[in-house]
């Protein structure tokens, strides 16, 4: 898959919600702070099983997508990734994700509608695919998602697939 780079580095900087918030692109050093918000996720959002394809995608392939993360008081406190598909006509999720403690804070939606900005921006791009699991997918209904199937248990015990689309 061909990545698009935004360029939404410190474009967040002086939230309301802290005034050393800063929405980047993840470099290699991010690394840990990444695990770290997808381990305070498990096992209501991911898998535990998921942490080795998320740290395979940090470590192998994060090259191939737009992935951001969000850094608040110098820790990383949210994550998330856009990619044109190969058909050039849709862009995807990837791999999103808030701190448990600050679930609810607007972080979820700031990184969200970050990457659906970068995907409006992209040419050819009229539609966003996502795969979430039932405890996300009304977030992302607010933001215009429809769902296209869903997989019982997709992601493993009691942790569905919800796979959805937004036409841009």
């Amino acid at each position: 898959m061909l990545g698009h780079r935004s360029s939404h580095s410190n474009r967040y900087a002086n939230s309301p919600h802290s005034m050393t918030r800063i929405l980047r692109s993840y470099m290699p050093a991010d690394l840990c702070g990444c695990l770290k918000v997808f381990e305070g996720n498990v096992p209501r959002f991911f898998n535990a099983a998921e942490r080795y394809d998320f740290a395979n995608f940090l470590d192998k392939r994060v090259a191939a997508w737009s992935y951001q993360v969000i850094e608040q008081d110098g820790r990383i406190v949210a994550c998330g990734g856009l990619a044109v598909v190969a058909n050039g006509s849709s862009a995807g999720l990837c791999w999103g994700m808030v701190s448990e403690e600050l679930h609810g804070t607007g972080l979820g939606s700031l990184l969200t509608a970050a990457r659906l900005e970068a995907a409006r921006a992209i040419p050819g791009v009229e539609r966003v695919l996502l795969d979430t699991s039932q405890h996300t997918q009304g977030f992302y209904r607010r933001f215009g998602f429809v769902v296209q199937e869903i997989v019982p248990d997709g992601y493993g015990p009691g942790l569905d697939r919800w796979d959805m689309l937004l036409r841009l």
